[in-house]
């Protein structure tokens, strides 16, 4: 079958590269795509939110199979178009989505079915949002109500970060129009438990971790993530048991009861507190970059996942044992303002995957065209052995303008 995978970035070039390893797959097609992925697909110059043209294209190129990576084409209601359509499509409606595209909507079904996360409250008001922070105990948790690119979060130390950043949600619209819910402050390491989901079905995908500070130590602002690796060290059996059945498994049970089935991949944001698992957030489809190096593992035929959640039946997940551990390479100045069109050389010396989140083709040259530009997924036996694979790759790569981390994997690697 031709498959289509929307989606421009890491996530959507790691999607592409499982799928080109399927026998069951002819041709991959992405919409709208970039210079890394268009060596393994054929790119088309529909952006993920132009529901209808992308709904057009798969029905005039008879496309078995539509993935969607990015959060924004859910929102817009992409797998609703689809499917009254006819077409099969991989991802969650937009009424699933609200588990992601809205904070509140999360929250509210965690505490309906008594799902461990931290205490909340909303607000759409500054001055009330402002009062409430005020008299509560700091750090404070803030987050944006609803699709921020994962910068909507601000953990405040301080009465004045808090100002500023409800200033930022409330006042002057910095995401769009919405509201803010905070959070009580948890503490812990954070990890990822990606699920493919089709209704009562859940099936776990193997954990992995982000970083999402901008610098070595976990200094600097919060970014979409800046690397990540699997397994996780520190995360025992019983804490994964206890994740897939009080968590994951219920959710999914709980979207059925709310009318709102999930299909697609549930992504459980978890912490690992001194008073056990807690939910941080939910998104609605693959995390990036915990994709990167959660999928090379996967030793499954993917199309045939991706088929079995579409249509509702029964899947066999195996995964390979080696670590995975991924580091990217951003513009200098992300996640604020940073340049782009610099020429990124050194690429075909590189012996490990390479995916590419944010360049173009410039005749036979390929430049940056982002915050976030490569990933660099380095393998081995042991994490140790990964991270200097992933290190002695992004040596070879050349450009004066990205930076990255050195310490990806740290709070696995440094307590060894």
């Amino acid at each position: 079958m031709d498959v289509l995978v929307i989606g421009s970035g890491g996530r959507e070039h790691a999607i592409v590269d499982a799928l080109s390893r399927s026998p069951q797959v002819e041709k991959i097609w992405c919409a709208p795509g970039n210079a890394g992925i268009a060596r393994q697909a054929e790119c088309v110059a529909i952006r993920d939110t132009e529901v209808e043209r992308l709904r057009d294209f798969a029905l005039e190129h008879r496309i078995g199979l539509t993935v969607v990576g990015p959060e924004a084409a859910l929102a817009a209601g992409v797998v609703d178009c689809f499917k009254a359509a006819g077409l099969r499509i991989f991802g969650p409606t937009r009424a699933a989505a609200r588990i992601e595209s809205s904070k509140e909507f999360a929250k509210r079904l965690m505490a309906k079915y008594n799902i461990p996360t931290a205490g909340f409250r909303a607000f759409s008001d500054y001055t009330e949002a402002r009062d409430y922070v005020a008299g509560r105990p700091f750090p404070a948790v803030l987050k944006y109500d609803g699709l921020a690119a994962g910068k909507g979060v601000v953990i405040a130390r301080t009465m004045e970060e808090a100002d500023a950043a409800l200033r930022d949600m409330l006042l002057d619209d910095k995401f769009g129009e919405g509201k803010v819910v905070v959070e009580d402050f948890l503490e812990g390491p954070e990890f990822s438990f990606m699920c493919f989901v089709s209704g009562h079905r859940v099936w776990p995908m193997v954990l992995a971790q982000d970083h999402k500070r901008a610098y070595d130590g976990d200094e600097g602002p919060n970014t979409g993530g800046m690397g990540a690796y699997s397994p996780l060290p520190f995360i025992t059996a019983e804490d994964e048991r206890f994740a897939l059945e009080r968590i994951m498994q219920p959710v999914a049970d709980a979207m059925v009861a709310e009318g709102c089935p999930f299909e697609g991949v549930l992504y459980g944001g978890l912490m690992k507190t001194p008073h056990g698992i807690q939910v941080i957030e939910f998104n609605a489809r693959f995390g990036d970059p915990e994709t990167e190096v959660v999928l090379p593992r996967l030793g499954s035929d993917i199309a045939d996942i991706f088929c079995a959640v579409a249509e509702g039946r029964d899947a066999e997940l195996s995964w390979h044992d080696f670590a995975t551990l991924g580091i990217v390479l951003a513009s200098k100045g992300y996640p604020g303002s940073y340049e782009k069109g610099f020429e990124i050389r050194g690429l075909d010396t590189v012996g490990c995957p390479v995916y590419h989140m944010g360049t173009k083709a410039d005749g036979d040259r390929i430049v940056t065209a982002g915050g976030r530009v490569l990933f660099v997924v380095g393998r081995g036996a042991t994490l140790a052995e990964a991270r200097r694979v992933a290190l002695e790759n992004v040596a070879r790569i050349g450009c004066d303008n990205l930076f990255h981390r050195s310490d990806i994997g740290h709070w696995a690697l440094d307590k060894q």
